[in-house]
């Protein structure tokens, strides 16, 4: 098969990857629409050409017209088993499978044979929950696939580590398409509205049946008004009837989880430090991808710590942490991340020019009884500094050394 003549190696995900090639274990990439899946795919092929120059790769792209005779899971078993050699490696290599209802199954059949090497993209978080974890159970490992790292970024555009990459980078995000764009508001915001359109339409209005659009849209402004504030349901449920729209809780929640589902949002839950415990109540959002927030209420200057917040956030799970809010008594803590059973504590703040402030963001992070790395960020680009051993990070050192 023909593969695009441009690939650009996201070697963070390739080496993730690796591991598990030729394993009798289904690789599942996950994400939001254009974060790259498709090319990681592509990249994925490269590799297993350039070790196997014959090899057996056998693609289907349910988004591609090509593949339209596929309608059914019957359909699809009899196109990848039609297409199945013995005793060799068979690489298959299905794109946006959510697609296709009860794929689950023949994913497993598949599975029988340890011949058979199988990777698969979606771009809903629950195709991974219900039947597909049952039968697959054991069978299968997720990697989430994010837009473009900031060094990433800097890489695909040829940029250099500047204050200008980085507000382009905080302007636009990092969808790996925008390659092929010139980084102009008039361009990219027409192609970041079209990918908004498609991820609101088809993958929860259309997927969710959802009949009430226009409240759907009016939720995405609310969060992209309120990146890092805690949401409540029944808080956005009075202030709408105050402006004689009734909208339940539970229709909050469940449009809101339709979001995250289709990876637009992320839900970030709050973590009690001292009991030890999940807050049931009260939880922030942030955005993905920075450009797409940005095309629904505009880049604007007033917004820089939200969008600060959003950037260190995006870049913790960009390197795998799993991220929740921390709470220490009534003090906050922006960020725990916690990976391979590690932790790191993060502060973030625009800037700190005064006692007052060093003391707000510094002394949360001193109260914290425990030897894990703590650190600010801020958007300040003095470097060098530090407060009572608690590291000071600009927010460039921060997304191209950490």
């Amino acid at each position: 098969m023909d593969l695009p003549q441009t690939l650009i190696n996201r070697k963070g995900y390739s080496e993730r990857i690796k591991p598990f090639m030729r394993k009798s274990i289904t690789k599942v990439l996950t994400g939001q629409r254009r974060v790259g899946k498709s090319f990681l795919l592509f990249q994925l092929m490269k590799q297993v050409l350039e070790e196997e120059p014959n090899a057996n790769i056998i693609y289907i792209n349910f988004e591609d017209f090509t593949f339209s005779q596929i309608q059914t899971v019957e359909d699809m078993h009899t196109y990848i088993t039609s297409r199945l050699l013995g005793n060799q490696f068979n690489y298959i290599f299905i794109d946006e499978i959510q697609e296709i209802p009860n794929f689950e199954k023949v994913i497993r059949s598949l599975l029988l044979s340890p011949w058979n090497d199988i990777y698969l993209t979606g771009s809903n978080a629950k195709m991974l929950s219900g039947e597909l974890a049952t039968y697959l159970s054991g069978r299968y490992i997720e990697f989430k696939i994010y837009s473009l790292s900031y060094l990433e970024f800097l890489e695909f555009h040829r940029l250099t580590n500047t204050e200008q990459s980085l507000d382009l980078y905080s302007r636009y995000g990092g969808l790996p398409y925008l390659i092929n764009l010139p980084l102009t508001d008039e361009v990219v915001n027409e192609y970041l509205k079209s990918v908004y359109s498609t991820i609101v339409f088809r993958d929860v209005v259309g997927r969710y049946n959802l009949r009430n659009s226009d409240f759907l849209e009016r939720l995405i402004r609310f969060l992209s008004e309120n990146i890092g504030s805690l949401f409540s349901a029944k808080n956005i449920s009075d202030y709408l009837k105050s402006q004689h729209t009734t909208v339940s809780v539970n229709q909050i929640q469940n449009y809101t989880q339709y979001l995250s589902n289709a990876f637009l949002i992320h839900r970030v839950e709050r973590y009690d430090l001292v009991g030890k415990r999940i807050f049931e109540i009260g939880e922030k959002y942030y955005f993905e991808n920075m450009g797409i927030r940005n095309i629904v209420i505009g880049y604007r200057l007033t917004d820089k710590t939200k969008i600060l917040e959003n950037l260190v956030y995006n870049h913790l799970l960009y390197r795998d942490y799993t991220v929740q809010i921390g709470y220490l008594g009534n003090n906050e803590i922006d960020f725990i991340g916690e990976k391979d059973h590690e932790k790191i504590y993060i502060q973030v703040a625009l800037r700190i020019d005064n006692e007052t402030t060093a003391q707000r963001e510094f002394g949360n992070l001193l109260k914290i009884q425990d030897n894990y790395p703590k650190l600010v960020v801020t958007a300040d680009p003095y470097t060098g500094s530090s407060y009572e051993g608690i590291q000071h990070y600009p927010i460039r050192e921060f997304l191209s050394v950490f």
